[in-house]
C-alpha cells in the first residue's frame, strides 16, 4: 500500500513539475500608474506566434469562412443540446459571476459567501476551490438524463471566468487535478457522452479573464473589516506553509490592473464595467496582454489536442475574442482566428472535416458559428451555423429557479423554425447532482421530443418561421409590426406564463420534406385552427395539400385547406401537453 501511495505521490509531482515547465512565466509587467486607455480603432491588430497546425486554412476570418466545407451534418441533426455550465462557482448558490461577485462588498453573493465560507481576506475563491468536492456528481446518470431529455450533443464548460480549469491542463496550473476534487472533468464527461452517443463539445470562458477579476484586489469600504484587503492580494510568497504552496495567486486572478479613464470621455470607471458597453486598449500592459492571449489559446489547444472535441465554443459579447471592444478589451490580436483555423486543421487532417467552431457573436461568417443568447434573429437565418444559448435561471445554480418543460418547448421552437439549434443550461447543484425540479422538468422535455422530435431533429426552417399575431415596438412607434415571440432573458415565471393563443405556430421542414406546423398552446376539443399561411392564395405551397396528421394521436383528423388557410378541427379525448405538432403534406 505505501508502495501505491508513493507511486501515486511521485506521479502527481511529476505531472505538477511538468506543467510549471510548460507554462512560460509571467512577464515583469508595465509601470501600473494611472493611465489612458488607447482606442481600438487606431491600435493595429497584433498577429500571434502561438503554434499553428499545417493545412488549408489560414489564420484569418476570410479563409474560414471561405474553405469551411458546411456545418456537419451532426449540428443539422441534432438541434437540442445540453450546455453543462458547471464547475466551483455553483458552491456560491448565487448565479451567475459568483467568483467576481462574492468580492463585492454589499451584493448578494457577498453577502452568501459570508454566511457559508467567511470574509473574503480569509477566505476568497481560491479556497473555495480547495474545498469544492462534488460527491453528488455521477457523468453516467446525468448524461442518460440529458439524452432521455432528448439532447443530441452537450456543450460542457472547460473553463469559466474564474480561471479554473475543469481538466488535467498542460498550461495552467489552477486545474481540478491538481486544486479541489482531484478529477479530470473533460476526460470523465467525453466518456460518458460518447458512450451514450452524444456530441462532446468544450466552452471556454476566460478571453476577459486577465482584467475580470480586478475586484479580488480590493477591500471592503465599511465594517470591520474595512481596507483589509481581499485574498487577490496574495504573491506566491504569501502561500509557503500553506496548502497552496507552489501556486502563484497572479496566475489564477491576474494582476491589479488600473486606469483612470475611458478614451476620449474623461470619466472614471472600474475595469470589470468595460464589457457592458465600455472599450479601450490597455496600453500600459501590453506585455502582460500578450503573454495572456498565448496562454488563452494554448489552453484551449491542449483540450483540442488531447480531448479531440466535436466543437468548441468561445465566449464574449464582442465580435470575437481579443478585439479591442466590451468583452474583447484590453488587447486586439488574431488570437481567435489563429485558433479556429489551428482547430479546424487539425480536424481535416486525412478525412473530410467534421468539426464546428463557435465564436459567440462573430459576424456572418460561413466557418464561425455564433450565438443568440437569449434573443431571436429577426428572421430565418441560413448565413451560418447558430444557436442559441439559453439557460433556466441562471447560469450557475441558485435554490430559486423556475422550472417549466413548456417554457423550453416553446424557447425551442422559436430557434429550430428559424434555422438554428437551442443550446440549454440547466444549472446542476454545488455537489453535481440534478435538483428535483429539472429532473421533472426533463422528464417531460423528454417525453414532448419522443412524440414531436420527427419535426425537429435534422429540420430545416420552412418559407415562413411562424404565424400569430404581430404586434408594434411601444418604444419604435415607427418601426414594421413584429411577429409576436417568447421573450428573451434567461428561462423563468414570465416565459412559463407567456399567453400564446391558437393563432400561434411556428414552422420547421422535415427530413422527408413535411411542412410541421406546432400550435404554441393546446386547444380545446373540437376548436378549429385556423393556419393562414398554409391556404392556396399564401403561394407557399406547390401543390394542394393531401394530409394532415396530428402528432401523439392515430385519430382522423377533419381539415380543410381553402383559399384562405388551412383549417383543423381539434379532435377530442387527448391528453397532449404544451405544444401540439401537426404533419402535413
Amino acid at each position: 500500500m505505501r508502495n501505491v501511495l508513493g507511486l501515486f505521490l511521485l506521479t502527481v509531482s511529476s505531472c505538477i513539475a511538468q506543467t510549471q515547465q510548460r507554462v512560460p512565466p509571467i512577464p515583469t509587467t508595465e509601470r501600473q500608474a494611472l493611465g489612458f486607455i488607447h482606442n481600438p480603432e487606431l491600435f493595429p491588430e497584433e498577429n500571434m506566434d502561438f503554434p499553428l497546425a499545417a493545412g488549408m486554412f489560414a489564420p484569418t476570418w476570410q479563409s474560414i469562412d471561405e474553405k469551411y466545407p458546411g456545418q456537419p451534418d451532426w449540428w443539422r441533426e441534432g438541434k437540442l443540446g445540453i450546455f453543462i455550465h458547471w464547475g466551483p462557482q455553483a458552491a456560491g448558490e448565487s448565479g451567475d459571476w459568483y467568483a467576481r461577485r462574492l468580492y463585492e462588498e454589499g451584493t448578494e453573493p457577498y453577502q452568501n459567501h459570508l454566511k457559508r465560507f467567511g470574509h473574503p481576506s480569509e477566505f476568497g475563491y481560491k479556497e473555495v476551490l480547495h474545498q469544492w468536492n462534488p460527491t453528488d456528481w455521477n457523468p453516467a446518470a446525468l448524461v442518460q438524463a440529458y439524452k432521455d431529455a432528448g439532447f443530441r450533443y452537450a456543450l460542457v464548460v472547460g473553463v469559466h471566468h474564474d480561471n479554473y480549469d475543469l481538466w488535467n491542463s498542460q498550461y495552467h496550473p489552477w486545474n481540478s487535478v491538481r486544486v479541489g476534487p482531484k478529477k479530470d472533468f473533460l476526460a470523465l464527461w467525453k466518456k460518458e457522452l460518447q458512450k451514450q452517443g452524444l456530441r462532446f463539445g468544450v466552452a471556454f470562458h476566460h478571453e476577459y479573464t486577465w482584467w475580470w477579476w480586478q475586484d479580488a484586489f480590493g477591500a471592503d469600504k465599511n465594517g470591520p473589516k474595512a481596507g483589509v484587503p481581499y485574498d487577490g492580494s496574495l504573491t506566491l510568497a504569501d502561500g509557503k506553509g500553506k496548502w497552496w504552496e507552489g501556486l502563484d495567486p497572479r496566475r489564477l486572478y491576474g494582476i491589479p490592473i488600473r486606469y483612470d479613464s475611458l478614451v476620449h470621455e474623461g470619466k472614471p470607471f472600474t475595469i470589470p464595467t468595460i464589457a457592458f458597453g465600455n472599450q479601450g486598449i490597455f496600453g500600459n500592459h501590453l506585455t502582460y496582454a500578450r503573454w495572456y492571449a498565448t496562454q488563452w489559446a494554448l489552453r484551449i489547444q491542449d483540450v483540442i489536442d488531447h480531448y479531440d472535441p466535436d466543437f468548441i465554443y468561445t465566449d464574449g459579447n464582442s465580435t470575437q475574442p481579443f478585439s479591442g471592444y466590451k468583452s474583447g478589451s484590453g488587447y486586439r490580436s488574431d488570437a481567435g482566428a489563429r485558433i479556429v483555423a489551428d482547430f479546424y486543421n487539425k480536424g481535416s487532417r486525412g478525412k473530410k472535416l467534421d468539426k464546428l467552431s463557435i465564436v459567440k457573436f462573430i459576424p456572418t461568417n460561413r466557418g464561425a458559428g455564433r450565438t443568440f443568447e437569449g434573443s431571436y434573429p429577426p428572421g430565418i437565418k441560413t448565413d451560418q451555423p447558430w444557436m442559441a444559448d439559453m439557460a433556466v435561471g441562471d447560469w450557475f445554480y441558485q435554490p430559486d429557479f423556475y422550472y417549466d418543460a413548456g417554457m423550453v418547448i416553446r424557447a425551442l421552437l422559436e430557434y429550430v423554425s428559424r434555422d438554428g439549434n437551442l443550446t440549454l443550461c440547466v444549472s446542476l447543484t454545488p455537489s453535481g447532482g440534478m435538483d428535483a425540479g429539472s429532473a421533472r422538468m426533463l422528464k417531460a422535455i423528454g417525453a414532448w421530443m419522443r412524440i414531436n422530435g420527427e419535426g425537429i431533429y435534422g429540420s430545416h426552417a420552412w418559407k415562413e418561421y411562424g404565424e400569430g399575431e404581430w404586434v408594434k415596438d411601444p418604444k419604435n412607434p415607427d418601426k414594421p409590426a413584429k411577429l409576436r415571440n417568447l421573450p428573451g432573458g434567461k428561462l423563468g415565471k414570465r416565459h412559463a406564463e407567456f399567453p400564446f393563443s391558437t393563432k400561434d405556430f411556428r414552422f420547421t421542414r422535415g427530413k422527408d420534406g413535411s411542412i410541421y406546423a406546432y400550435g404554441m398552446t393546446v386547444p380545446k376539443s373540437g376548436e378549429v385552427l385556423t393556419i393562414q399561411s398554409l391556404g392556396k392564395k399564401a403561394g407557399l405551397l406547390k401543390q394542394p395539400i393531401r394530409s394532415v396528421q396530428l402528432l401523439g394521436s392515430t385519430q382522423k383528423l377533419r381539415w380543410v385547406q381553402t383559399e384562405a388557410s388551412l383549417q383543423i378541427t381539434y379532435p377530442k379525448g387527448l391528453s397532449l401537453e404544451h405544444v401540439v405538432g401537426f404533419r402535413i403534406r
